[in-house]
């Protein structure tokens, strides 16, 4: 995207704006807290949010970070890396963030729409997400030490 948005609800702001993305707040929250990017380099974290194919909301409270999402697009979406930090959840923003990222114009007339999630499919399935539908059509290369080497 080219041009920044942003959506406000309450004290909230949904952001793409890259510069409001906290860099360290979410490497922090994925290294420490999340399961599926346990351990992550800072540096792969700072890489995936630079990859020019990269869309990201930044959820900002009173000018903190407080969740995030990050797509890699092509003609087809994978959202990565959703989370809401624990000072802000059950407010609704997990949900809020999904109703702007299915909602969004750049993301509209793609064929698919990916994403990993252990335990979080109630929330995705309002949104449209199953499991997949051709799985001999999913491939994945898959090392769970990479962070760790």
């Amino acid at each position: 995207m080219n041009q920044s948005s942003e959506w406000r609800r309450g004290e909230y702001v949904i952001s793409t704006d890259p510069a409001r993305l906290d860099r360290r707040v979410i490497h922090e929250y994925l290294s420490r807290s999340s399961y599926w990017a346990a351990e992550i380099p800072e540096h792969v974290v700072a890489r995936a949010l630079d990859l020019e194919a990269a869309l990201g909301d930044a959820v900002r409270h009173d000018r903190q970070a407080a969740a995030l999402d990050r797509e890699a697009r092509l003609h087809v979406i994978a959202l990565a890396d959703v989370f809401v930090l624990p000072a802000h959840r059950g407010r609704g923003l997990g949900k809020w963030l999904m109703e702007v990222v299915v909602a969004h114009p750049a993301l509209q007339g793609l064929r698919r729409f990916l994403l990993n999630t252990r335990d979080a499919h109630g929330l995705y399935r309002q949104f449209g997400f199953t499991g997949i539908t051709s799985p001999d059509w999913a491939m994945e290369r898959f090392d769970p030490d990479v962070y760790r080497r």
